[in-house]
């Protein structure tokens, strides 16, 4: 069973993605769960410990387009379309970005990646299907921590463009 916390967490037990929602005064729940290293999907794992839908669970993956890294959020129910961040961008290809550099530039590490508090604000596309639900989760910046927020606050915070980039 996971825990959850309404409590906004700050300062030194924070991730710098509960700072960032602090800060903002954005309402969140925090949810922590025991992260199962031989699990073989981090989202499908947080979704699974939470009792929550896949569908409102969406992971953060970064993308190299045309040479920027960009980050996608889509719902763990599913991939990311690379084309369709490409056109949602302007740009014209996409491919994963290398992992190690994802991890610098965003200062978290792989299944821990947020969205929200990134050490270098890249530019964000959060998949369309995340206006369906009144509140989706994403990472908080750690393996085995999840915020819940309304989509519209996550797409404020990282002013992220919504465009249909997730396939079932």
């Amino acid at each position: 069973m996971p825990k959850k916390s309404k409590k906004q967490q700050s300062g030194a037990g924070g991730t710098p993605a509960t700072v960032a929602l602090t800060t903002a005064g954005v309402d969140f729940t925090v949810h922590s769960y025991d992260h199962d290293p031989a699990h073989p999907s981090y989202g499908e794992e947080a979704a699974e410990a939470m009792g929550v839908s896949p569908e409102r669970v969406f992971k953060t993956l970064v993308a190299d387009v045309d040479g920027t890294l960009t980050v996608a959020v889509v719902p763990v129910a599913g991939s990311l379309d690379l084309k369709a961040l490409a056109t949602a961008v302007g740009g014209k290809r996409a491919a994963m970005a290398d992992p190690a550099l994802a991890e610098r530039t965003t200062g978290y590490v792989r299944g821990g990646i947020s969205p929200l508090g990134q050490r270098r604000r890249l530019p964000t596309v959060l998949d369309a299907s995340a206006s369906a639900h009144a509140t989706i989760c994403v990472s908080a910046g750690r393996r085995g921590l999840e915020v819940e927020l309304a989509p519209a606050a996550l797409a404020t915070l990282t002013d992220a463009t919504l465009a249909p980039i997730g396939r079932a």
